[in-house]
């Protein structure tokens, strides 16, 4: 801003080199912040912390919160998208989203380590590339965006990221598990599988039912369920999973008893 349009006739500092840094992620990002010390307490870590004190804080409390956030937006971005899913289901579709690996990915898709500022011993043993500091700075950037721009911004940001992956996961996670059993035993088999009720136990109205299946009846091992459907449907994940398991053989069947007093599934072996 020039003279003739600021009354005291002073003059924008220039900008450092570290904030010209910040701002260019800033940009990656798709954010722009109000303060730009929240994005850049996110990539200080507490190895620079400790070989400069007076930079205090790190980053750790920004990854407690970054854990939290992202916990909250993807499994909201999960619902939207998979209204129909069970609990399990979108616990293990925010696993496989929501995880070390794909996170420090990420960190490295926006080149997160180049803006990093490490002390000397993370420095020489090449912190800028360990996973695990992309990852927990990719957190840290999370939290930075929530509290400069609140929830919207912060869910905008994690959308970007997770959106596109929802399709291949869709194929992971929610594929019926009967069906991809019944092709599996179809090709090697040239039959169905035959699914049956192989006990009852555990506290009333609704105990575990083992179940399974397996060609001619075969059964490799129990697939517990609250009742007959899903019983079958576990039976059934357990064997697509692993083809090994499909499989006809000899052996005990283990069933699922209720051994605690709280109700706690235990695996036991059925009486003689």
């Amino acid at each position: 801003m020039g003279p003739d349009n600021n009354p005291s006739g002073s003059q924008s500092p220039p900008a450092t080199g570290r904030q010209r840094q910040l701002e260019k992620l800033a940009r990656l990002l798709g954010h722009r912040f109000r303060d730009l010390d929240r994005l850049d307490q996110a990539l200080r870590h507490s190895s620079f912390v400790h070989d400069n004190p007076e930079a205090a804080p790190s980053n750790e409390q920004l990854e407690f919160l970054g854990d939290a956030v992202l916990d909250l937006t993807v499994s909201t971005l999960l619902m939207q998208r998979f209204p129909r899913s069970s609990e399990g289901e979108l616990s293990r579709g925010r696993a496989a989203l929501v995880n070390a690996r794909r996170l420090a990915a990420l960190g490295r898709e926006l080149e997160l380590g180049s803006y990093l500022l490490l002390g000397q011993g993370e420095e020489l043993s090449a912190g800028r590339e360990k996973s695990s500091l992309l990852a927990d700075a990719l957190e840290a950037v999370v939290a930075a965006v929530f509290l400069d721009g609140g929830l919207k911004a912060a869910a905008a940001l994690t959308r970007r990221w997770f959106e596109p992956l929802l399709g291949s996961l869709a194929d992971s996670f929610w594929q019926d598990f009967k069906s991809r059993l019944q092709e599996l035993i179809h090709a090697g088999y040239k039959e169905s599988p035959v699914y049956r009720v192989l006990s009852e136990s555990g506290p009333q109205p609704c105990p575990p039912i083992p179940g399974g299946g397996a060609p001619g009846g075969a059964l490799p091992g129990p697939g517990p369920g609250p009742h007959q459907e899903t019983g079958r449907t576990d039976g059934s994940q357990r064997v697509s999973g692993n083809p090994a398991e499909a499989r006809p053989r000899r052996g005990v069947l283990i069933s699922r008893t209720h051994l605690s007093s709280k109700g706690d599934p235990k695996w036991a072996a059925p009486p003689a």
